[in-house]
């Protein structure tokens, strides 16, 4: 093994050694919590926004009263 592949190594295990954990403040953890109520993912909004537009046209279609 190379001097490079050892501090390779070792800079893997420190990573796996952090354990993942993230701080914030609570005023940042409220706004995520905001956020977290709000679609605002592009492709989807154009998902939906396809959606609205099928559904306006089959409106158009809907009839309420019935045939005799």
């Amino acid at each position: 093994m190379t001097e490079t592949d050892e501090n390779i190594r070792s800079q893997d295990d420190s990573y796996e050694n952090e354990g993942g954990t993230v701080t914030i403040t609570l005023k940042e953890y409220d706004k995520l919590r905001e956020r977290q109520s709000y679609i605002t993912d592009k492709s989807l909004i154009a998902v939906i926004d396809k959606i609205e537009e099928l559904v306006r046209a089959l409106r158009k279609h809907i009839v309420r009263a019935e045939f005799d």
